[in-house]
Formats: C-alpha cells, structure tokens, sequence
C-alpha cells in the first residue's frame, strides 16, 4: 500500500497515490523494515514516540521495525527528533539535507521530508522533526493514523487495517500551528466511571486512578494533538499529586498538567487540605496556612510544565468565603493572586509574565470579577460556559488587548443543579461548534478546557473538541452534519456513512430536546427520593403525536445500530458497541422507559385494556438497560469492567412509577382522538387543510379483556380510511386522509366517520379547509393549520444582511432540526440582519407568537441577548433569553435547552403576511416558532412546520 499526505489537513487521510515506489519511502516491504532513530539526548516523549510507532507499524504490518540511538545502517531509515535537541536532526539542517526554516522557533509545529542518501549507509529517509517536543511527538503519531492506527485504538478498541507493505510518497510538509496554544481535557466526577474501573484494572495496588490510568490517558492526549491535562479531583479519588510517579508520566508524555477553577497553583483541596491539621480553608482568616500549602505544592510542581490557576474558591468546588467588614472578595481575590504569583516566582525561575497562569471566573467569580477587581494582563482569563454548553461571558474590547488572551471552559459533563448529564454525551457537535468559534472569533483562542466526565462515553465529543482546538478551519457550519458519519466511517467503512449521518444527528436532535438523565422531570439533582418525584414528561401522548414520535425515532434509530452491528464483523463489533450502539441503544431504553411508564399513567385513567402490559413493558425495558450496561462493561474480556454506569448515579432509583388496573372481563370499545377533542357527547378530529395535507388519526381501544371487534365507515365518499374494522384486545389505529380530488369546496365543510362495536356506536366528526384557491396563489412558505402557524427558521422567504451582520444557518442544532443564528457574534453593527418568512392566515386579530431561541448569553457587559419579532408592520417586540444563572428562568431553559419568550402582536386580517425575525445584539439563534391565532395545544414543542404543500 502507497501512502500520501494531505497537505490541506493535518490529520491526513490515507490515500493512494502512485504504484511507483521509486517515488516513495518505504517503511516496510516484502523483505524488510525502516529502522527508526532518535538521538538518545532528545526528550524522553521522542523515545515513547518512537517505540510506540515502532509497535503501531507492527499493528498494521506484522513486523516489528528495530528502534535505535545509534545512527542507523539502513537502507531506509525514519529519523525523528527536536530542533536543538537532536544532534543528528540538526546536523541534516546544518548541512543542508532538510529544510526547517518554517520550523524554528514556532509552537507544536511538525514537517516531514524525505531525502535521499542523508546519511553513509542510508539510501532514503523519512525525517519527521519537531519544533519542539510535543511538535515532534504529533508528527509520529500523525504518521500512525495515516497508516491506519485510530488514536482510539485502546480508549474505543478501534481495530487496525492489515497491510503487508507500507510505503509512503515522497513529502515536503510542514504543518501549520495549532488554532489554540493550550488544549486539553478535565477528567471529573469520576466516581461512578474512571475511578472504579481504573482501581480494578489500571491501578489496583493503589486501588485508585494512578500512574498506569493516565500513561493511557496521555498517550490518547498526544495521539489527538491536545497538550493539557486537569486530573480527577474528587473525594473517592487520591489528589493528582498524591502519587510521585503522576507528574512524572505526564511529563514523559510532554503533557502540561494544568487544573479545574477550584484547585489554584495544583493544589486540590478537596482531598489533601485536612482542616483538622491545617485549620480553615479561608485565606483571610488563615493566610499562611493556606500559602503554606500551596508554596508546598509548586515547590513539588515547579521542575515539571503546567499551568497554573490563581485565585481561590471553597473546599471542593464551592463558593468563596464570605470575608470579614472592611474587606471585599475582589480585594481579597486580587491579594491571593498576588501572593500566588509571589509563590510561583519563589520556585520558577522566570519573570511572572512567562509563567503560564490562568484566572476562571467560575460561577460566583464572574460577578466578583465584574465588580472591579484588577487582574494582571499577563493573566489568561477562561471564560466558562453556565455547565451546560452555553458561555457566558467573552472578551470585550478592553479585554481582548490583554497580553493574557483568553480562553474557555467546556462541558459535555456534569454533575450539579439543576439535574445532572453524566451518563451519555448528547451536547450536539453545532452547538458546540457554534458556541466555541464565536469564542474563537472573540479571541478565546489561548486555552480551551473540555470537562469530559470519564473520556467514555465521551468519545466523539471528545475528539470534535479537539480537532476543533487543533484547527479551527477544519470544520465548518456547513461540514458538521457530517462530522461524526465521516469519522465513523473512516472506521467502520464507507458504505456505513449514510446510516452513521442518520443515527447520531437523529442522536442529537433528540438528546438536545431533552437528555435521557432529564426523563424523570426531576430537577433536584442531589436528592435521593428522586424515585417518588418522577412525573409525567411534557412530551404530549394527546397532541401532535409528540410523545409517541419520540418513542418511534429512538425505536428507529436504535434498530438500525441493531442491525448495523449485527451485520458488522467480529472484530469490529466491540467498538461499535462503545461508540455507537451503547450510546444509541441506551438513549432509546431510558427514553421508552419513561414514556411507556407515562402512557401506563395516562391508560390508566382511561381504564384501556393496554395499561397492564406496559408496566412489565417498563420492567422489560430497564432490564434491557441494565444488560446492555453490564455488556459493556464485560467487552474484550473484562477490560472495561466498572466504566459504565447507566443511566446515571443512582440507579438504584431509576425504575418510574407505574400503575395496574382491574380490567373487565367484556370488551368495551373507547375512542381517543390525538390533538382532537375526544368526550362521551362528541369526537372532533383535528380540521384538514389542502394546504398542509395532514392526516390525522382516530385510536380504537378495549376496555376489556375479551377481543373487540370494531368497524369503522367514512359517511362521505371523500373521506378516506386505511382500516375499516378489526379484533383487538388492546387498541388499533385509524388513520383518516382526504381524497382531495373528490373533495367539495369549501372554507370549512364538514363530514363523519362511524366507529361501532356491536350495539355501540361513536359519531366522529371532522372539518375540511378546502378554499377555492391554489398553493401558488398563495405565494407563501407557511400557511395557518389548526390555528397556528409552525415555522422552521431555517426555511425563509428572504434574508436581509447589512454591514457585515450575516445571517446563518446551523443545520443539524434545534427542535425543528435546524436554527438561524440573527447576526454573527463579532461588533460589527447592530440591527443589520433580519429574516423573513411569508405565511397565509384565516384568522384575524391578536396572535402570540412564541419564539424558541438559544438560551445563551450575550457577549459581554455591553452586548445583551435581544431580537426582535414583527409581523409585517406592526412594532417590533423585543425580546431576550437573558437569565441569571441558578434562577429558575435559567434552571427551565438549560433543562429543555430552549428559552421560550412570548410576543402579542395584532394580525389586521386574513391573508399573507410577513414574519420577521431581526438580529438585535448578535449572535442570537431561534430554533423554532409558532403563530398561535388561539388553536396551540399542550405540549412539550409545539406543532410540527405547516409547510404549505
């Protein structure tokens, strides 16, 4: 197999270039192997790369090339190493072999070039050279993914491609430098994931996350081209610095340690501060025990690279003391900085302006921050998201000129008010993309920290995050529908990529609309008597067939991962399972669950024949969620034992409750309309329009145990019925349509559908909307259904952009599957950008229009989250998704990832009119609306788009 590089992109696919190989480099052929070099004075990460590609070319090959320190006398030979630290590497530049003028001087930059006769008894060599250590350990391992080693080939047991031979085309390459300087991972609230199975498996003599657990966690950080680690700091697990041999494997691997908001200078003190011994954790009341702990810490730390947090909070992630009268918390953050500082320069022997420090105004810190505290510009300032994927803050135009940049705080994970996701990773890659490159566009572009949970299940955000941090031009809005399908791919085969598109954006959707951890409707995450409070969802089993489309697309999407990793081969199957089928599967079981509990509730009521079934449908369905979990955990043999847990921390609690009826011996027939009205005097479908072309559904059920037999008859020759009788000792549904061919005209004729059951008989009564007007005369998108109009803003009628102020569309983020972003983020202008959407009404008079946007913040202290909403002339209402955070506006809106605001505006009559969304402070971004004109019904998110057909 030939090799070549993609030069565009530095993670570089495999692909075929040529057959002729005297224009390559061979690494292994029929009848030998490269031998690979490194100078025994480079740093140690050049030595761990170079064996561990050694055993990568193994993995594909079968052939273990030979690693030495000694020149090599070879007919090929791979040489790696540092500028100015490899003698040999810069003897080739000296004399002229390679060319490293792109390379000198520059940040985790790598280039590869092939030379002929470098060196006496060398025919050709492959040279792969760092700018520095990390520069030259990404281009080993940018190697081992090209000839097809997964960085997850351990963390996701991704298999390898056999090849017997392996040959690389001739190359002159530099890479360019990373998007973002420090990049990285916190691996947090570990208790019920990394931590058993490390103790178990990794570590055991410690019984704790040790040495053993992060040399894999390195070595995964390396291979995606990250540079920085914050370690597991909970109280189940030993502080970072509690085993010596930690930072050493961190510094073999070249990774800076660095650390969570709650840990200043490294020093975690939810597990090493002893208030028994060292007094309170409180710096003005205890100032030199506090120091003395923390000298101790960098004193330890000091030898190795990291970067440092100043400031301080409470024990183990809690808010900062209260101070005594006569001082404030930003006097007091600015003198614990200070001393920090002091501290720092005590033990490096730098000026404190060179030692790389960052300040996170966490939660309670951002308002101590905003009041005025003074914070040295050489200070990084991180900007965090509220927990749940939206930041909160960026730079403004004061801030962006500090010679500390900025960067950002990420979560995919979390533990804390008001519920927690710790389970599976449902952040879909457009918002965060869309979140992170408008921190990126803001300056946010010198730190970037992902709170992972446990790495698994976190897999693909994992890796977004990262590809993202190391190329911000690597994706776009217009790629990420294909982000993850194309990743999967590159797996598990090309021809899976349309079914991997399908399933993880349907994934998303449907994990943004509401995580599986958020089903119960609970919202007090730290309770224990969570079970008593699970209640019914706010997906509706009466209107718009919500829930039950909920039910079906898990079911959908679930079966396709079934029948994906059915059809897979076996050595494929296990990494599957990790990162598709566990995900998926898990997702749709704690789903139906739920649901199924709440239809049991719902039957209940109605005394259908069906509500006993579904509490030993519930009972069957979390038993599946509990056999898939413990499958996981038994994958390749025991080796991920303990890493799962589903679908969270307590899950002891997490059966819903459910009902059992009496049920009658005689059948009994019911009637129910979905989004109708549904009574013992009258049965009203749902109107149909010509315009929408709906069907809509009558639900035939048994109130008791012996089988119904039913019969239904469509009194009007127009109408039409997919079924017209049956048996059943549970339920049957009709679906109802118009023959709009045979259809009489008319704004509002009417006609009946008879559904009997022996001597019982149910008049059903329907509407039609069937105007003497064509589709095109009515030159609209969207046309009133039902008493409401349902708007996609991703499909308008026209855009008006000015200035600058764009409007985009994200796909694959929102309730209606796409949103519109009103404005980029940047100062550009305001009020430049609207969109406008065309739609037709019957009705006149006062409609609230509900808009579903984006609960994020705005930029900084001066840019707010307003937009505007008018329909046609009328004034504009503006509105916003501002809310503190921890009250109970924020705590709904992240929980359904939605702020929902209301507008009353007049509609002077019937006919076409103009609905415009206008860009206000930019960056706002609506995922759905609905004109209600006095027909919206209860539900979770409103009525599908009434498109006009």
């Amino acid at each position: 197999m030939v090799l070549g590089f993609n030069a565009v992109y530095a993670q570089l696919n495999v692909v075929n270039v040529n057959n002729n190989q005297s224009s390559s480099f061979s690494i292994v052929n029929s009848n030998s192997s490269a031998t690979i070099y490194y100078d025994a004075s480079d740093f140690e990460v050049v030595r761990i790369a170079s064996k561990l590609l050694s055993k990568d070319i193994e993995r594909v090959t079968g052939k273990l090339p030979i690693v030495t320190t000694n020149t090599p006398k070879a007919k090929n030979a791979i040489i790696i190493g540092t500028l100015g630290q490899s003698k040999l590497i810069d003897k080739l530049v000296k004399t002229g072999k390679v060319n490293a003028t792109n390379l000198s001087g520059t940040w985790e930059q790598y280039a590869y070039q092939t030379i002929k006769n470098p060196l006496p008894g060398i025919d050709k060599a492959l040279v792969i050279m760092g700018s520095d250590r990390r520069g030259t350990a990404y281009g080993v391992f940018t190697l081992s993914k090209t000839i097809g080693v997964s960085p997850w080939y351990y963390w996701a047991d991704v298999p390898t491609v056999k090849s017997k031979e392996l040959h690389i085309a001739d190359i002159n390459f530099t890479s360019k430098a990373p998007s973002v300087k420090y990049r990285g991972v916190f691996i947090n609230d570990e208790d019920w994931g990394l931590k058993p199975w490390a103790s178990k498996l990794m570590d055991p003599q410690i019984n704790d996350i040790g040495p053993n657990t992060y040399e894999k966690v390195c070595e995964l950080l390396l291979r995606l081209k990250a540079n920085m680690l914050a370690p597991a700091m909970h109280e189940v697990t030993g502080a970072f610095f509690k085993y010596p041999e930690n930072k050493v494997v961190a510094d073999k691997f070249a990774i800076m340690m660095t650390s969570s908001h709650a840990e200043p200078l490294l020093y975690n003190n939810t597990t090493e501060w002893n208030k028994k011994i060292n007094g309170a954790w409180d710096y003005v009341r205890n100032k030199d025990g506090v120091l003395a702990a923390l000298d101790s810490r960098v004193k330890e730390a000091a030898p190795y690279e990291n970067i440092y947090t100043v400031g301080i909070r409470g024990i183990h992630d809690t808010g900062m003391k209260d101070v005594p009268e006569g001082y404030t918390k930003a006097n007091v953050l600015e003198q614990v900085i200070d001393a920090e500082r002091d501290i720092l320069t005590k033990y490096i022997k730098k000026e404190s302006d060179e030692i790389p420090q960052i300040f996170v105004p966490y939660k309670e810190v951002l308002d101590i921050y905003k009041s005025g505290m003074k914070l040295a510009e050489d200070i990084t300032i991180v900007w965090p998201d509220d927990n749940f994927g939206y930041i909160k803050k960026l730079s403004n135009k004061d801030e962006a000129k500090r010679k500390g940049g900025a960067g950002v705080y990420y979560h995919i994970s979390y533990l804390g008010e008001p519920n927690d996701y710790l389970w599976l990773n449902t952040t879909p890659p457009a918002l965060m993309y869309e979140e992170m490159f408008k921190a990126y566009q803001n300056g946010a572009d010198r730190y970037w920290l992902l709170n992972v949970g446990d790495i698994k299940p976190g897999e693909l955000g994992m890796q977004f995050f990262l590809d993202l941090a190391w190329d911000i031009n690597s994706v776009t809005y217009n790629s990420i529908p294909d982000y993850n399908s194309t990743f999967l791919a590159s797996i598990f085969g090309a021809e899976y990529q349309a079914d991997f598109k399908d399933i993880y954006n349907s994934y998303f959707r449907l994990g943004f609309e509401r995580k599986p951890e958020y089903m119960g409707w609970d919202w007090r995450w730290n309770s224990l008597d969570a079970k008593e409070r699970i209640s019914d969802t706010e997906f509706s089993l009466a209107n718009y067939n919500e829930a039950e489309n909920r039910y079906n697309e898990y079911e959908r999407i679930a079966k396709k991962a079934e029948n994906l990793h059915k059809a897979l081969p076996e050595a494929y199957k296990s990494t599957f399972y990790q990162l598709v089928y566990y995900p998926v599967v898990g997702a749709a079981l704690e789903n139906q669950k739920m649901l199924a509990a709440q239809k049991n509730r719902w039957y209940a009521q109605q005394g259908r024949a069906a509500t006993n079934n579904l509490v030993e449908a519930v009972k069957n369905l979390d038993q599946r969620l509990t056999d898939i979990t413990a499958h996981y955990n038994g994958l390749e043999n025991g080796k991920w034992t303990g890493i799962m847990t589903a679908p969270g921390r307590l899950p002891e609690i997490q059966l819903p409750p459910t009902e059992t009826i009496e049920v009658p011996k005689q059948a009994k027939m019911g009637i129910f309309i979905p989004s109708g009205a549904s009574a013992t005097q009258v049965n009203v479908l749902p109107r149909f329009s010509k315009f929408t072309k709906q069907s809509h559904s009558i639900e035939v059920y048994n109130k008791g145990e012996n089988a119904l037999k039913w019969e239904a008859k469509a009194m009007n020759s127009w109408i039409l019925l997919n079924k017209k009788k049956g048996k059943t000792n549970t339920q049957e549904t009709i679906q109802v349509s118009i023959d709009w061919d045979k259809a009489p005209k008319g704004d509002n004729v009417t006609g009946e559908i008879l559904v009997s059951a022996g001597d019982y008989n149910e008049n059903i009564h329907l509407s039609i909307h069937n105007p003497d007007l064509t589709a095109q005369a009515l030159d609209v998108l969207y046309v009133e259904d039902n008493g409401v109009v349902s708007i996609d803003p991703s499909q308008f009628s026209r855009k008006i952009e000015k200035h600058g102020m764009n409007v985009q569309v994200i796909e694959e983020l929102g309730y209606s599957g796409n949103s519109v972003q009103l404005g980029t983020i940047v100062d550009k202008g305001w009020r430049n950008a609207s969109v406008e959407y065309d739609f037709y009404s019957e009705n006149a008079g006062y409609v609230t229009v509900h808009t579903y946007a984006l609960p994020v913040f705005g930029k900084d202290e001066k840019n707010g989250t307003a937009y505007g909403v008018q329909i046609d002339n009328s004034m504009v209402n503006w509105e916003t998704t501002a809310s503190e955070e921890y009250s109970f506006n924020w705590k709904e809106n992240v929980i359904r990832n939605a702020s929902i605001n209301t507008s009353k505006i007049l509609v002077s009559k019937p006919g076409k009119h103009t609905l415009k969304l206008i860009s206000g402070n930019p960056g706002m971004v609506i995922q759905k609306v609905v004109i209600d004109f006095g027909g919206l019904k209860s539900s979770y998110k409103g009525p599908k788009p009434t498109l006009l057909k």
